[in-house]
């Protein structure tokens, strides 16, 4: 990810750390670390513009009303539609009731080889996370990985938790993240990359139905300025992927973009994601229990851990540096 600040030591690792036959170490993604600016007596919501209602709790994927119906249209910064706008219309049924996952998964910076992902088919793993598409990607050339890779994945038995990195946050903790910075226009930003992320699961034959997830690296959404920007951006993409019929997903670590999103749900803020991935490491895996997601926010059926990452293991004689997640979320239908 599978998934979700910059930790640069894996570059160090030596090349035997790397067995499979033409894949290059790469830049790793993620980074469970709380934000370090993160004040315990800090107001949660500062800096959030939120003025429309509630998701509505009433479906399974929370974001969904009864009938299958997405939620009215939410006033933003560039959005195109204002209260009392046109009613919304209705989902395909995937969306209302995508193919599900529950188990172990991992993530890993480039894309295996396919003999790779059948010689792990003897793992404990039963889903894989990939870096299917965005500007923001570690690993932004991905040889193995299309339309005919997914096929045989899915194919030998493994579910897919497509990821896509695009723009990052302004006050992203990474230094390196900044330079994929969202831009001042944020929401026309963030829908225009939503639909470029469908636009590439299509082109990968991930269907409709299927969850996308969106990789925000850690920032410090306690900025007013940035942390509206952030999630002006994240709530104008994940309004494009919802009406395209696929399911928006969102990976940051538990303690920045997690708990900002947390934050925007008790605002009372629409258009967010139907499920979070959550970074929170050397933990043992859990997702009924992350104190950022307490109370009723994202079931324990919407939620996927990651908790370990950057780690070395070895099946079938073929050796990865992966992350590993515990998932209980939609996965990809692949055509």
């Amino acid at each position: 990810m599978g998934l979700v600040v910059l930790l640069m030591a894996l570059t160090a690792l030596p090349a035997s750390a790397w067995d499979e036959p033409g894949v290059p170490p790469p830049t790793p993604m993620h980074d469970a670390h709380p934000d370090p600016d993160a004040d315990p007596d800090a107001d949660p919501l500062a800096g959030l513009a939120l003025p429309d209602l509630a998701t509505d709790p009433g479906s399974e994927l929370g974001d969904l009303a009864s009938g299958g119906r997405a939620p009215g249209p939410a006033l933003a910064p560039g959005a195109p539609a204002a209260a009392g706008g046109p009613p919304s219309e209705a989902l395909p049924p995937a969306v209302a009731n995508p193919r599900m996952f529950h188990g172990l998964a991992f993530d890993t910076c480039m894309t295996p080889s396919l003999d790779t992902m059948r010689r792990w088919r003897s793992s404990k793993y039963g889903a894989v996370g990939v870096y299917y598409g965005g500007r923001g990607r570690a690993c932004p050339h991905q040889p193995r990985l299309g339309h005919r890779w997914m096929k045989e994945v899915q194919r030998l038995g493994w579910r897919v938790l497509p990821v896509y990195v695009g723009s990052q946050s302004p006050c992203a903790v990474a230094g390196l993240k900044k330079t994929y910075r969202i831009g001042r226009h944020a929401w026309r930003q963030g829908a225009q990359e939503g639909r470029a992320a469908v636009r590439r699961a299509r082109a990968v034959g991930i269907r409709a139905g299927s969850p996308l997830y969106l990789d925000m690296e850690a920032y410090k959404y306690r900025q007013k300025k940035c942390g509206r920007t952030t999630l002006t951006f994240v709530r104008g993409w994940d309004r494009q992927v919802r009406g395209k019929g696929y399911v928006p997903g969102f990976y940051s670590s538990a303690d920045s973009g997690v708990a900002h999103m947390r934050a925007a749900a008790r605002a009372g803020a629409r258009d967010l994601p139907s499920v979070i991935w959550f970074a929170r490491w050397h933990t043992r895996p859990r997702l009924a229990r992350e104190p950022v997601l307490r109370g009723s926010a994202w079931s324990s059926r919407r939620r996927i851990h990651q908790y370990a990452g950057n780690v070395k293991e070895r099946h079938g004689g073929r050796t990865l540096v992966i992350d590993r997640n515990l998932v209980h979320a939609p996965v990809a239908r692949i055509r």
